[in-house]
């Protein structure tokens, strides 16, 4: 799928969908929908009460049924079932909370594509979003490896703020480390990321080219400290030939 064509063609009608659930579920969860899709029939009749007394059940001990339950909701084109949904995700179990919240957006993707008659597309990531934004997780190092000096810390922090105002994104995270920065932003459906930050380095090496164009963006998940390490030994092995 074009994501470029989608966002011209189709923009008013999608959505990014917010919790933060690690692509691996994501991945699971899809593909056990679509094996079931296969076997359920399209006039199923649901076992409401049958599914609540098991959805609700505070024992701990009804895990594993709870899950096909919660994708068998997914599927069906009723309000019910949506309800019975949003219910469980305001106090699921702590096993199951990336499940039903995948279960609760497939169903409501399937009933406002039902009652408006049109497309509805829901945009998922790792990181997720909010208020119809994405959020990307973006790591810059030292050009030179070394400590950022206090005016470029300066820097750095003042040319962001700049740009996000003219790109209407938010930063919800920046921080400045020894010899690298991390931020996490988010920004709208249509935006170029990756010509974003570029432009933004741009500015900041106005003043002395202190940020390497080595550039991290992912919106899978955020980086730990030892996939760090090795990005940032990586890019002193290209930067000296070693």
């Amino acid at each position: 799928m074009n994501i470029n064509k989608l966002i011209e063609e189709d923009s008013d009608k999608l959505r990014v969908f917010e919790h933060q659930i690690p692509i691996e579920t994501q991945m699971e969860y899809f593909i056990y929908s679509s094996q079931l899709r296969e076997l359920f029939p399209k006039d199923a009749e649901l076992a409401y009460d049958e599914f609540a007394g098991v959805l609700f059940d505070s024992s701990g001990t009804l895990i594993d049924k709870k899950k096909p339950i919660l994708s068998a909701l997914a599927l069906t084109k009723e309000v019910r079932a949506f309800r019975m949904l949003q219910e469980y995700v305001q106090n699921p179990d702590k096993e199951l909370i990336d499940w039903a919240n995948m279960a609760l957006m497939e169903n409501r993707v399937m009933l406002e594509s039902e009652f408006t008659d049109e497309r509805q597309i829901y945009i998922s990531t790792g990181l997720g979003g909010k208020d119809n934004r994405l959020r990307f997780y973006i790591l810059l190092l030292s050009s030179s490896c070394s400590h950022f000096l206090d005016y470029q810390q300066q820097v750095i922090e003042r040319e962001f703020a700049f740009a996000i105002q003219k790109e209407d994104c938010k930063i919800e995270e920046l921080t400045i480390h020894t010899n690298y920065v991390e931020i996490v932003i988010l920004t709208p459906i249509s935006t170029n990321i990756k010509r974003f930050i570029e432009n933004v380095i741009t500015e900041c090496n106005q003043y002395g080219d202190f940020i390497a164009n080595h550039i991290t963006i992912t919106n899978v998940k955020k980086l730990d400290e030892n996939e760090i390490a090795q990005i940032i030994k990586k890019y002193e092995n290209i930067r000296t030939g070693a």
